[in-house]
């Protein structure tokens, strides 16, 4: 069983750390490649569309080439990709290799999930989630830290170089160590050609305008209205194919599990505050509190002790108390944290940021471990790889809905901030005619105030983007009533049909 998990992990990390850790290197590889910083974009933006678009292709592809073989192909394809990475010599090389990337790095979260959860035994699963969730939450605050030190001391190419001795470790032991379960059919047909097409062109429109939306200002541009449109109209045409479909490609029975789907509404919520604010903070931290990229690194480590401290917690009681109840102590403690950090302001210092970001942490595992083990407690092992590539999709969604939504917050408060502070700096208010009165040079002093205007509006900005976030997750509070209402213990429910 150890080994299993070590197995499995080793995939994860690389998978979940490797999302994060490029976006503190892109100025400097922008630079090393003679990019643009909208070239250069892609870099991330094409690793997470390609991860989009296989994580829900999860179920179907491990039936039809085997559990072992699956994960060792994608362990493979990431390792391989990641070497072409760091030996990229131009910005196109680099999008191609990462779009490869992606595409190996997608499945690994998910099937890493199922095997984990169908390894132990139900007792044992909240425990199991646990160890899943060391990876699948640390990891993003720890890939930033881990990035600036590269860059800083050494050079970008080893952000990637460094993936390819785990890899190669990670796919020895998945030869040995991983076995194809019995209950894993191989698919009676071929894949739906036409139902991967609308799938593929609904989820990457839908990634594409949650990840651009904000840098093309939304609607104003043209593609991303067609992309919109295109995205609705594929994504409704490939739902109704599959509900009709006796054998569909991507089950969407899961839904049928009321737990599975309040799981996926909170999961939302959770990816929502993990990949949302895992983006605003470190803004925050370097844009208001003039922190370096060290110093953001330090300031995000709390969250990932507290969240690795809280996951085992969660997990011994989870034995006790019903997973709802957890989760909601979960979503309110990690309302309180944003809500403490939406009061700061820019003579904040380190130990200001510390108990709010450890608050964060700390309710994130009691957030995660009993959602995860709630959510998928219905599902039978056969569906479990299906239902686990849809579930990390949800997430991984709700990650994106929350970058984008929180982004256009921020900008748009900004704004309005600015406008209104601004209207007050008037020869009319006593306070700025004693300071231009009192200057020396008065063009440098208009230049003073204005600055002052903006680091205002910017501090106003983020704390009501802080803020707004503590309210989202409070108001999510409510969906917890759809889940499981005693402790998961042991299978009790009959588990969905295969």
């Amino acid at each position: 069983m150890a080994l299993i998990t070590l197995t499995v992990m080793l995939g994860l990390i690389m998978a979940i750390i490797d999302l994060s850790i490029v976006n503190v290197a892109l100025n400097t590889m922008a630079g090393n490649l003679g990019a643009s910083l909208d070239e250069i974009s892609w870099v991330a933006t094409g690793y997470i569309l390609a991860n989009v678009i296989i994580m829900p292709l999860n179920g179907y592809l491990t039936a039809l080439f085997g559990r072992k073989r699956f994960y060792a192909g994608c362990v493979a394809i990431f390792t391989i990709t990641s070497f072409l990475c760091g030996t990229a010599t131009t910005v196109g090389q680099l999008i191609v290799y990462r779009v490869l990337q992606g595409i190996g790095g997608g499945a690994l979260q998910p099937t890493a999930q199922a095997i984990l959860f169908e390894s132990y035994p139900p007792e044992k699963r909240g425990s199991a989630m646990a160890i899943f969730g060391l990876g699948a939450m640390v990891g993003p605050a720890i890939g930033p830290t881990l990035g600036g030190w590269i860059v800083d001391n050494y050079s970008w190419p080893l952000i990637f170089f460094i993936n390819v001795p785990i890899g190669i470790v990670a796919f020895i032991m998945t030869l040995l160590f991983i076995r194809d379960p019995s209950y894993i059919k191989r698919p009676e047909r071929g894949a739906d050609w036409i139902g991967l097409g609308a799938m593929a062109v609904g989820v990457a429109s839908v990634q594409y305008v949650l990840e651009r939306g904000q840098r093309e200002d939304w609607f104003s541009s043209p593609a991303i209205v067609m992309l919109t449109i295109a995205g609705t109209i594929a994504l409704a045409f490939f739902i109704i194919r599959e509900l009709r479909d006796p054998q569909p490609f991507v089950d969407l029975r899961v839904f049928r599990s009321r737990s599975f789907t309040a799981g996926c509404v909170v999961g939302v919520v959770s990816g929502f505050g993990l990949f949302g604010l895992n983006l605003m903070l470190p803004l925050f931290f370097q844009n208001v509190l003039r922190f370096d990229a060290w110093q953001t690194g330090l300031a995000l480590l709390p969250g990932a002790i507290a969240t690795a401290i809280s996951m085992p917690l969660a997990a011994r009681f989870g034995h006790f108390i019903q997973p709802r109840i957890s989760v909601i102590i979960g979503l309110s403690v990690f309302a309180a944290g944003a809500w403490m950090m939406g009061g700061l302001n820019q003579n904040a210092g380190y130990w200001d940021v510390f108990w709010p970001r450890a608050i964060q942490g700390f309710a994130l595992g009691f957030l995660f471990v009993p959602l995860s083990t709630s959510a998928l407690a219905e599902i039978s092992r056969g569906m479990m790889a299906n239902a686990t590539g849809i579930y990390t999709l949800v997430r991984q969604l709700g990650g994106s809905l929350g970058i984008a939504l929180l982004q256009l917050i921020e900008t748009r408060r900004e704004d309005a901030a600015q406008q209104a502070l601004a209207a007050n700096v008037t020869l009319a208010n006593p306070a700025v005619a004693q300071f231009l009165h009192g200057a020396a040079d008065r063009a440098q002093a208009l230049g003073q105030l204005a600055a002052l205007v903006a680091q205002n509006a910017m501090v106003v900005a983020y704390n009501d983007t802080f803020r707004i976030t503590a309210i989202i997750f409070l108001l999510s509070v409510p969906t917890t009533l759809l889940m499981r209402g005693g402790p998961v213990k042991n299978e009790e429910q009959p588990p969905l049909p295969e």
